[in-house]
């Protein structure tokens, strides 16, 4: 399982996702312009003490992660489009792609997109916010793949 961030824009939520994947050791990929420095006080603030633990890759653009990336399912996210995430069968090579804060995934991105999925939202709010939708989303993919029993089951 890997979480994707495509052009993320805000620092206190990649910092929070990357500690997510630090406590997950999942990996995260960062796909470039980022809407930041990788200094940013920000997200290391949010990130606290754990960037050392995070398997982190960084890619030049979105063509550059498609080449070099590791074989597995991109699963891509929308605001309003899709299957509920609770009614989409995780893999566990799957790659959760989410797109930046303000604009979701380009059109460019999403258009050869297999499997799309959504968190329901019933509010008046435009999303999720992006680090809570992180959460969400890779807890569920690791409880439908058996992941959270093995690790919960494995000696510490």
């Amino acid at each position: 399982m890997q979480i994707t961030l495509y052009e993320p824009e805000i620092p206190p939520n990649t910092g929070t996702i990357a500690r997510l994947c630090a406590a997950t050791t999942t990996r995260l990929n960062l796909i470039e312009p980022l809407g930041f420095s990788l200094e940013d006080r920000y997200l290391k603030r949010a990130g606290l003490d754990y960037w050392p633990h995070v398997d982190k890759r960084v890619w030049p653009s979105w063509d550059a992660f498609l080449q070099g990336r590791d074989a597995g399912r991109l699963v891509f996210t929308s605001a309003r489009q899709g299957t509920a995430y609770h009614r989409f069968d995780f893999r566990p090579d799957d790659i959760i792609v989410l797109g930046p804060e303000t604009r979701g995934l380009p059109p460019e991105v999403l258009s050869g997109a297999k499997h799309l999925v959504r968190m329901p939202i019933w509010g008046q709010v435009r999303s999720v916010n992006l680090a809570n939708a992180a959460a969400v989303l890779l807890y569920e993919a690791y409880r439908q793949t058996g992941e959270l029993d093995r690790r919960e089951d494995a000696p510490q």
